[in-house]
């Protein structure tokens, strides 16, 4: 039986919550919407049109863009975010990580990562650990976001395990649903709010351990 691993990005890897929530913030404030942190963690694992959606609807402004607008929209956000992360370093790994990783590659592992982020493949190489991932889902051969299992099925495919072989890392409820509907095992990563569903939570990487993970 071949196991595999399959990690969201964003609060998992690395935490660019920050970076996305200063480029959506002043986005809105162009559009005459003020958005809150707390508003900001209702876009946690979700899409970037998903999210342009409920801000847009958040500020009463649902259908007052064309798609086309929207999407341009969507490609001004995502412009200020790569500005963003310019800086990202290995030292923005969160902890536990590169340890975890390294775990996994001497264990010969398969990792596969499920991100609806379309920047994963930058972000990993700033953090220098793209080597560790097989493969990285593309979010543009989605027809459905997550709470929906599609990505994690995907990934599991990609790296050649069946999803009940497959352990899901997630820091967001819509990917601890996720990650249940495609029938995986669900670690949950947060400090801060229980992830309902989740197999196992943690507050961090740091308290994981791949072997007592496998034998699970």
């Amino acid at each position: 039986m071949k196991k595999g691993f399959i990690f969201d990005l964003d609060g998992v890897i690395t935490d660019t919550a920050k970076f996305h929530y200063i480029a959506w913030k002043n986005l809105a404030a162009t559009l005459g919407i003020t958005i809150d942190e707390t508003f900001n963690e209702t876009l946690k694992g979700i899409s970037r049109m998903d999210s342009l959606d409920k801000i847009l609807a958040y500020g009463h402004k649902e259908n007052a863009f064309t798609t086309t607008e929207k999407e341009t929209l969507a490609q001004k956000k995502n412009d200020e975010y790569v500005k963003l992360l310019a800086d990202l370093s290995e030292a923005d790994l969160l902890p536990g990580v590169h340890d975890f990783l390294v775990q996994a590659k001497e264990q010969t592992i398969p990792c596969s990562i499920a991100s609806a982020s379309k920047n994963a493949p930058m972000i990993l190489d700033k953090l220098g650990v793209l080597e560790f991932f097989g493969h990285i889902v593309d979010p543009e051969t989605l027809t459905k976001g997550k709470p929906d299992p599609e990505i994690f099925i995907k990934a599991a495919k990609s790296i050649g395990v069946e999803p009940k072989d497959a352990i899901g890392f997630e820091d967001a409820q819509a990917g601890i649903e996720g990650i249940k509907a495609a029938g995986m095992y669900a670690v949950g990563l947060s400090a801060t709010e229980t992830l309902i569903g989740a197999d196992l939570q943690v507050a961090s990487m740091t308290e994981l351990d791949v072997e007592q993970l496998i034998n699970q």
